[in-house]
């Protein structure tokens, strides 16, 4: 399995910018050595980390415990929220939770979908009213000026 650290250095470095933190912080809050943190952020060190080190710089960046893990291993990090598996076969509880959690996430989507088709719906309806008070109002003009050109004669 390939590791992108220059990818995890590059998601701390963005994170860490959009919350304002400096390199202090993020130790302070993960409570990760200065020189770890260091060597990770300047991806000047790559070696195999201990999970917990990226689970605790994932949640002191406000993400997933397993954010950076799946940065590192080029997979789409998991949302805050979603459950924490394992990334083997053998956890089949875990990956069963996770796609549980991914089949609420698309029922979410496929609700709003549907109240977006009936809104479209509801617009639909209104355009067909308009169009034909259109062509009422235009039968209306027509007879008006029949009327007008009749009595102007």
């Amino acid at each position: 399995m390939t590791e992108d650290w220059a990818a995890v250095a590059s998601a701390i470095n963005q994170r860490s910018a959009e919350l304002g933190f400096r390199q202090r912080d993020l130790i302070e809050r993960s409570r990760v050595s200065k020189a770890v943190v260091g060597e990770i952020a300047r991806n000047v060190v790559q070696r195999r980390r201990n999970t917990r080190t990226l689970e605790a710089l994932s949640l002191a960046l406000d993400w997933h415990p397993q954010h950076l893990t799946a940065v590192l291993h080029g997979r789409v990090p998991p949302s805050v929220g979603e459950p924490i598996y394992r990334f083997d076969d053998d956890d089949v509880p875990a990956r069963l939770a996770a796609i549980e959690h991914q089949l609420r996430a698309i029922s979410e989507r496929l609700d709003e979908i549907a109240s977006i088709n009936d809104r479209l719906d509801d617009m639909r309806s209104i355009s067909r009213r308009l169009e034909e008070l259109n062509a009422n109002l235009a039968t209306v003009v027509r007879d008006r000026r029949s009327d007008r050109e009749r009595t102007s004669r």
